[in-house]
This record gives structure tokens, sequence and C-alpha cells, in this order.
């Protein structure tokens, strides 16, 4: 075969090559870009199906082995509770909005004038104190005045309104993945097995048990502490008669999940209870708040898990940068994602330090 032959079979073979490449690289990209909305919701149903899978085996166990409908009953039951609260929040939305709007028809929505203590408050008082004034003597012509303020702030009720709606259907869509797994939870960690074997080769099965390990950890140690909080902030304010004591519970949960104290929602309304509450219900909240805001000390080295330390710092950027990614639930997957990934690097840098440590003292042998 001379030179010329081999050339031209050189650039068959070559744009033979490109063509296939470019074909496959066309299909990856085109694939990523329809299954992109819901990589998040997956990645949580795998992070949620991998946190609860022992709790689901005890659950399978006690039905006789049938861990289908364990499965099936553990994502019943949380769907249920996403949407149940969901729908009453909406419907009470909307009778509140109805009423609002038949007494703005009728007139006989009454806005009551403010306590002489508001214009003494700094900075605000003074302003606010008129336009609260205004509001109780003339409401058209405080609403005709402040018309443009409350059709923007109206705008972005609705888009945070909308931006829940879809919240909670992704984590419907995630509970039913997570539920999906772990009906078939012995061929899932197969599979997984084999992927990462096939990267990491005879360290696959260290990683998987380190993974798993992390996942748990963090679930207990900052989602479920967070949710703890959360949940114990509510009781608290529905005790006392916090008005929208769930909207507070959630950014409270929020705040506990990016590693910031819950005291900062609950500081404020704490010394708001004391303007309309008794004094000691309103100093049995303030104890409830800092007892709250407080407990994650002890709870987070009960849940987090042994052998799972993952710093504060690295929670906070996974979560902030997962929410900002892709909102309410990137900032559970960001949180798990980025310590998952921190923990194996570590673990690889600790292996490789031991490694180096082993062959300078065998050299000095």
């Amino acid at each position: 075969m001379n030179t010329t032959e081999s050339s031209k079979i050189f650039e068959k073979n070559a744009i033979e090559s490109a063509i296939k490449i470019g074909i496959l690289g066309t299909m990856v990209v085109a694939t990523f870009r329809i299954t992109q909305p819901f990589i998040m919701p997956v990645l949580w149903g795998v992070i949620i199906a991998v946190a609860v899978e022992p709790l689901i085996g005890k659950l399978a166990r006690q039905m006789g082995g049938r861990r289908k409908m364990a499965a099936i009953l553990f994502a019943l039951v949380v769907i249920a509770a996403l949407v149940i609260p969901s729908v009453m929040l909406v419907s009470s939305s909307i009778d509140t909005v109805q009423s609002v709007a038949a007494s703005l028809e009728n007139d006989t929505l009454k806005v009551p004038p403010p306590p002489a203590r508001v214009e003494g408050w700094p900075i605000i008082g003074p302003s606010l104190h008129k336009s609260w004034s205004l509001a109780s003597s003339n409401l058209e012509a405080a609403l005709h005045k402040f018309a443009p303020q409350l059709k923007a702030a109206a705008g972005a009720l609705l888009g945070k309104i909308g931006g829940g709606a879809k919240a909670v259907f992704m984590f419907i869509i995630s509970v039913a993945i997570a539920g999906a797994l772990l009906a078939t939870a012995e061929k899932g960690t197969t599979v997984m097995a084999r992927i990462v074997s096939r990267f990491a080769g005879d360290k696959s099965d260290d990683i998987v048990t380190l993974g798993t390990a992390t996942i748990r950890g963090v679930m207990q140690g900052v989602i479920g502490v967070a949710v703890i909080q959360a949940v114990l902030s509510a009781i608290g304010m529905l005790m006392v008669g916090v008005p929208a004591a769930g909207l507070w519970a959630g950014l409270v949960m929020i705040l506990a999940i990016i590693q910031l104290p819950p005291v900062i929602v609950l500081g404020p309304i704490a010394a708001w209870v004391f303007t309309f509450a008794e004094t000691t219900p309103a100093v049995l909240f303030l104890i409830w708040a800092l007892l709250v805001s407080g407990c994650d000390g002890f709870l987070k080295p009960i849940l987090m898990g042994r052998g799972v330390d993952a710093p504060m710092l690295v929670i906070l950027i996974g979560a902030l940068g997962g929410m900002m990614l892709s909102g309410i639930i990137g900032l559970f997957v960001g949180a798990v994602v980025v310590a998952i990934t921190y923990t194996l690097f570590m673990a690889w840098v600790a292996e490789d330090e031991f490694v180096v440590s082993a062959a300078d003292t065998d050299g000095n042998d």
C-alpha cells in the first residue's frame, strides 16, 4: 500500500470518526437539554431513597417482606404531607382575597388607627404613621396613592406563589422517584456499583459506602435538624397566635439549612409578641425561641452520623449555590451534593497522604 492510499484511508477514517463523534455529541447535548429540568428532582429522589432506605427495610420486614408496598406507602404518606397543607394554604389565601375584595366593594373594610408609639419609631416611624393614618381615615385615597407599589407587591406575591407551586410539584416528582427506587433497591444498588466501578475500579465499594454514609449523615444532621427546628418554631408560634406561622417556619428551615441561626427570624417575632401578648406567654415564647435556635448544637452531633464531618462553610456554599441554581429544591440538593463531593475529596487526599508517608517509610528502611 502506497503513501497516497494510506493517506486516503486515514482521511476517510478521520471523517467517519468526526461524523460519529458529532452525532454522539449532538445526542448527548439534546438529551441533556431535554432532561435538564428534571436533574434536580432526580438527584433529590436518589438522595431521599438512600437516606430512608434503612427505614423502608424495617417497614418492609414488619409488612412481611413486601418491599414494594412499603415504598408505595412511604411515597403516598410524604406526597399527602406535601399536597394537603399546600391545598389548605391556597384555599385559605383565596378565601382571604375574596373576603377582602368583598369588603372593598361593600365599603366595609376598615383599617384601625395606628398606635401613638408608631410615630416614635426610628427612621420609618413618622412616614409609617402618616400612611397608616391615611389608610385609617380614607382607605380609597390611600389605595389610589399607593397603587403602583401595591401592583408591584401583588406581582411579586403571585410570582412567589407560582414558584412555590412549582417547588411542591418538583418535590412530588422527587418523592415518586424515591418510591420507585426504594421498591427496587437491590437492582438500583447493583447498577450504581457498576457505574462507580467503571470510574473508580477497586475503590468503588469504598466510594459507594462513604457516599451513602455522607448522604444519610447530612440528611439527618442538616436537613433533619432544620425540619425539627421549623416544626418546633411553628408549634411555638401557633401557641401564642403569631399569624402566618407556616411561612415563618419555612424561613426558619431555610436559615437552618444554610447554617444560620433561626433566632434571626424568631428574635424579631419574639419581640413583636411582647406588643400584643401577656408578659408570661411572651417570655415563655422568647425562651422557646432561644431553645429552638440553639438545639442544633446537641442535635447535630447525635444525628449527623459517624465519620461525616462536613464544615459549615461547605454546606452553606452548597445550599446557597443550589438555591440560586434551582430554587428551593436546590437548597436541599446542593447541601447534600457538595457535602458528598467534599467528603470524597478529603478521603482521596487522606489516602494519598497515607500512600506517600508509607513510601517514605519504606525508603528510609
